[in-house]
């Protein structure tokens, strides 16, 4: 049962059930909260606090209000790109940062988050620098739009611009906490469109079932841009939202009270430190200023609607309150603001003098550039012949072993099944469910939840049933994963291994016969390797593993237990580097470079030409970024021809970007065009006729290569 102490001020509605009545909902900022969950909430004023912390509060207030004020004014100026208000979301920010810890909680946030950023040790300077996209900014180095804050040593995850992308990384960050039997929580905040996202209920869904502890701080200003939220959200909240999921506790208070959200936040954070689980908490809040310097909020709503909200300014209320209680008085409170607003303008001075980034950073920190001291000269495989699947199992054992940080998880890997084609079998008998763990079925909470325990030191080893189902976390590998370094400057890395089985010729249809390289390649951030042989599946992995890049791991479901591709097995320090490719053999007439399935498809078919006196040299990549240029132009100039196979479509493939550089950087060296052999323009089909007029076979390599030969 939901209990809660009255006071004069504000009346607590106990709604254990959900079942509140939309008089009370509409309610809340005039009088009271809404409790779900066992809290005991005292009601608190200026009397429950020391007058120093309290000036201090309200001294923080004006200043990311005159911060708001003054950016505008930069904008105007030119001084400025950009610029997210927080004003009218202080009071709930402040009361929230006043429990956090810097450096020992974790802040999982959103572009409003000004205030929260200086209650953790921001700076009017640092806000300024990040303003104005100068080389010194702390956060970003002028890489991010303005608001988008991070910081390292204040444990402030890094912000994405992608609406409720830091949802999910909260819920990673948390399980690590967990693990770790760390005594923090993580503050997690978005405004109210954003828990129009999927990501919401899929964080709220984990988080739930994992108790793990995670305040969800809904900042509801009641509007998603131009969007109200009625039209937004079904029951006109997140609060109500919030309540199908058992073991999440939920708070709606009136976030323009900073003692009431103290108060509340005070209770749930207690409730989280304890090991309660998480809490959604929904602070009802006024947004003072458009949604941003690009939007004119006169165009939606009423000069009433407006007027109305700067009757709720939080610091009038607070302000209010503290001269009510005589520890502010009309003078103090103009000297405070007068040297808030020096303050302010003395930093915005400052900043516009220092230094903008110089141009030639401007590809730095895309991946790590220090020294991973791995040992790539090892012995070549001498043990007993193994199928891929097989090596890759063994590689993920031999590393957790190793090293207790890494994790592996996704849809099916745990227990006895150990995945759909048996990869990960045996991990969690032997390491604990806390290490190799299912996941829900749900592909952005995998990559998501792997932001935040990389981001907290672990290193997830996670698992995309099939490249064909990575798409719902799409959003999550291009707006968090890839960029992560880069628009942190290189503060934070977001390590991590997704392995996908790819591919077709297995009768898979239009949803299990897919390769994605094409897209991944296209985004800076990512290394990716695609092996075609046990030893390469095995050496390739243990160095991903090993790496501070996210990587791309694809498997070819085909070669799993291919005989093919099957090869004696490396050691346990077997490692392979990246952009490394190998010649599977030497020839002097014409150059095949290729990848994955297609190396023993156009090995069959070298073999095939040689008995015709044709000689062919096939190039395996091996790892498709970085990629290894300079074996295959050495290769094609002493050729003289080029032929490029791959599985993907031909269409703007991977392989595309492969002829074109051979055609740039070898075109003096060339007898013929570079020739592309691919798939086919269409989705692939499940019947084997179709599957088979779609694919590349080995007569139509080799009809390609006879083209070249020929030209």
């Amino acid at each position: 049962m939901a209990r809660a102490s009255k006071s004069k001020k504000a009346v607590a509605v106990a709604a254990g059930d959900g079942a509140s009545t939309d008089v009370e909902l509409a309610a809340i900022k005039s009088n009271g909260m809404l409790i779900d969950g066992d809290f005991d909430i005292t009601p608190m004023g200026p009397a429950d606090f020391d007058a120093k912390t309290l000036l201090d509060i309200y001294r923080r207030m004006l200043t990311s209000r005159r911060l708001d004020e003054k950016m505008l004014t930069l904008l105007k100026q030119g001084k400025g790109f950009f610029h997210i208000g927080c004003a009218g979301h202080e009071a709930a920010q402040a009361a929230i940062g006043l429990l956090s810890r810097a450096g020992e909680d974790w802040f999982s946030m959103y572009y409003r988050d000004m205030m929260m950023y200086l209650m953790l040790g921001g700076t009017e300077q640092e806000v300024m620098l990040h303003h104005m996209a100068k080389a010194n900014d702390p956060n970003s180095a002028g890489r991010q739009m303005s608001e988008h804050f991070g910081n390292r040593e204040r444990n402030i995850l890094t912000v994405s611009s992608s609406v409720g992308a830091q949802f999910l990384p909260a819920v990673g960050v948390a399980m690590a906490l967990q693990r770790d039997e760390k005594d923090a929580y993580v503050y997690c905040s978005c405004g109210d469109g954003a828990t129009s996202q999927g990501d919401f209920h899929e964080a709220l869904n984990w988080a739930a079932r994992a108790m793990a502890p995670v305040l969800f701080v809904v900042q509801d200003n009641g509007y998603a841009i131009s969007v109200p939220v009625r039209d937004q959200t079904a029951g006109g909240s997140a609060y109500k939202l919030a309540r199908g999921y058992e073991g999440l506790a939920r708070i709606k208070v009136d976030g323009t009270d900073f003692f009431q959200t103290y108060a509340a936040a005070k209770a749930a954070i207690d409730h989280i430190r304890a090991g309660k689980g998480p809490v959604c908490l929904v602070a009802d809040l006024v947004r003072l200023l458009p949604h941003s310097s690009s939007d004119n909020h006169a165009k939606y709503r009423t000069p009433e609607e407006l007027e109305a909200d700067k009757r709720e300014d939080p610091i009038l209320q607070l302000e209010k309150r503290l001269i009510d209680a005589g520890l502010l008085t009309k003078k103090a409170s103009d000297q405070i603001r007068k040297e808030v607003h020096v303050s302010v303008d003395d930093a915005a001075k400052w900043a516009n003098e220092q230094p903008d980034p110089e141009a030639s950073t401007a590809m730095e920190h895309v991946l790590y550039e220090g020294d991973l001291g791995l040992d790539f000269e090892a012995s070549e495989p001498s043990g007993e012949p193994i199928v891929v699947v097989d090596a890759i199992n063994h590689a993920l054992h031999e590393e957790m072993a190793r090293d207790e940080r890494v994790i592996v998880y996704g849809e099916d890997v745990a227990g006895g099944k150990g995945g759909v084609f048996t990869a990960t079998r045996e991990l969690t008998a032997k390491f604990g469910p806390d290490r190799c763990f299912n996941s829900p079925l749900a592909e952005a909470s995998i990559i998501g939840t792997a932001v935040g325990f990389s981001s907290a030191g672990f290193k997830p080893v996670v698992e995309i049933q099939f490249g064909d189902y990575i798409w719902p976390a799409l959003q999550h590998l291009r707006n968090q994963v890839s960029t992560y370094r880069y628009r942190s400057n290189g503060d934070w890395g977001c390590p991590m291994v997704i392995r996908v089985p790819v591919g077709g010729y297995i009768h898979g249809g239009l949803c299990h016969s897919q390769n994605i390289e094409a897209f991944f390649a296209h985004m800076p951030g990512f290394q990716i390797a695609m092996p075609s042989t046990a030893a390469d599946a095995k050496g390739l992995l243990k160095a991903a593993i090993r790496m501070e890049d996210p990587v791309l791991f694809m498997e070819h479901k085909a070669l799993y237990r291919s005989a093919a591709a099957r090869s004696p097995e490396p050691d346990e320090d077997y490692l392979l580097p990246f952009g490394k490719a190998r010649i599977v053999r030497e020839g002097s007439d014409i150059t095949i470079v290729t990848y994955g399935m297609m190396v023993h498809k156009s090995t069959a078919v070298a073999r095939a030409l040689e008995k015709e006196g044709i000689s062919v040299e096939i190039i395996d990549l091996r790892t498709l970024l970085p990629v290894d240029m300079d074996t295959v132009l050495a290769s094609v100039r002493k050729t003289s021809r080029a032929l490029v196979v791959y599985e993907d479509h031909e269409f703007l493939g991977y392989g595309a970007e492969l002829a074109a550089q051979i055609a740039d950087k070898a075109f003096a060296d060339l007898d013929a065009p570079v020739k592309r052999l691919a798939g086919k323009f269409a989705p692939i089909a499940f019947a084997d006729p179709l599957e088979r007029e779609l694919l590349p076979q080995d007569d139509d390599i080799l009809e390609a290569v006879r083209g070249v030969l020929d030209w």
